[in-house]
């Protein structure tokens, strides 16, 4: 069944709460609660700091912000773009349409175009960062490692500094653009909101507070009144 993109989708990407970023909760209760509107919320990966499905510990740590997002979805289309900070999520939500690694980029039709939507780090990556993106998404091996870990991961993230301009970044997403065969290719994971010809790069919603809104033609960059 193809996907369908709708002027006036919210795209959300590289929040890194809770660490980094505590807005994105007050942004999903005044969508849930109508204050907010959209027909369309689309998570492009990297919303939390760690969410991996199979750990109790980020299930429980998480249950409250797990329910608004899920319950958001029962009113409107909630997409969930995995990310290398949050995957395997299929576990944790019941009504919200979740796209994996693999499965990325996920097409969308708008009128006649095509639109690519990836977390970011599919292409044009380091052998050692697919090879490490593979190990830490197989569930065998997340079902043997010791719930700490996750604990202290995560509290470990909050001292990462996620927020730079890339140099020379036009160069790496026109390389990154030649893989998609797309009208518009929009991806998260750089936190650089910028956009290079049909390459859009949200911003990090964690650096500078503000969303992506798709206007029928490209993606405008916004700080929501909330």
């Amino acid at each position: 069944m193809p996907m369908f993109l709708k002027k006036g989708a919210i795209f959300i990407a590289d929040a890194h709460y809770p660490n980094h970023n505590k807005s994105l909760i007050d942004i999903l209760k005044s969508l849930d609660s109508g204050k907010l509107h959209c027909p369309q919320l689309i998570l492009m990966g990297d919303i939390f700091d760690l969410l991996v499905g199979g750990s109790s510990y980020l299930k429980n740590l998480f249950k409250t912000e797990i329910e608004i997002i899920d319950e958001l979805a029962k009113k409107i289309e909630v997409i969930y773009i995995e990310g290398n900070h949050d995957f395997n999520l299929k576990p944790l939500f019941k009504n919200v349409k979740i796209f994996k690694i693999e499965q990325q980029p996920v097409i969308f039709k708008y009128d006649n175009k095509t639109v690519a939507l990836s977390h970011g780090d599919r292409y044009e990556m380091k052998l050692s960062y697919k090879f490490y993106t593979k190990l830490i998404r197989n569930p065998i091996i997340l079902k043997l490692l010791p719930e700490f870990i996750a604990k202290n991961k995560l509290a470990t993230m909050c001292n990462k500094k996620i927020c730079k301009k890339i140099k020379n970044f036009e160069i790496l997403a026109k390389k990154i653009a030649k893989n998609y065969k797309a009208d518009l290719v929009i991806e998260g994971h750089y936190h650089q909101g910028v956009v290079i010809g049909n390459y859009i790069s949200l911003p990090s919603l964690a650096c500078s507070e503000r969303v992506g809104i798709f206007n029928g033609e490209s993606v405008e960059f916004v700080e929501l009144a909330l």
